[in-house]
């Protein structure tokens, strides 16, 4: 019965080895690729396209492009949404007006 732990521990090593290696490559390639800004935003834009494309001679994946759409916008407006709530945190001194008496 002890051997059995045994195995188990040393085949997760090579896993996690493997998982860490991959994500140090990945990492070095984000890396190198940052510079470049208008290269990832064409990259984008010929994968979206790519998939439009398949979407539309494939007549399939209607529903899938529709929560992949829901899901787009809802990162869309998470971003452009204030982390915290003005009108809900206490104010702290000096505020800028907000009616015609302040």
């Amino acid at each position: 019965m002890e051997g059995l732990g045994d195995d188990a521990a040393t085949a997760v090593v090579p896993i996690a080895k493997w998982k860490s290696d991959f994500s140090r490559t990945v990492q070095y390639y984000l890396d190198c690729s940052t510079p470049h800004l208008t290269e990832r935003w064409l990259g984008t834009l010929a994968i979206a396209a790519i998939y439009v494309l398949r979407v539309y001679l494939v007549q399939g994946f209607y529903i899938v492009s529709y929560g992949l759409g829901i899901y787009i916008l809802n990162l869309l407006i998470g971003f452009l949404s204030p982390k915290a709530d003005p009108e809900l945190e206490v104010l702290d001194g000096v505020s800028l007006p907000t009616k015609g008496s302040d």
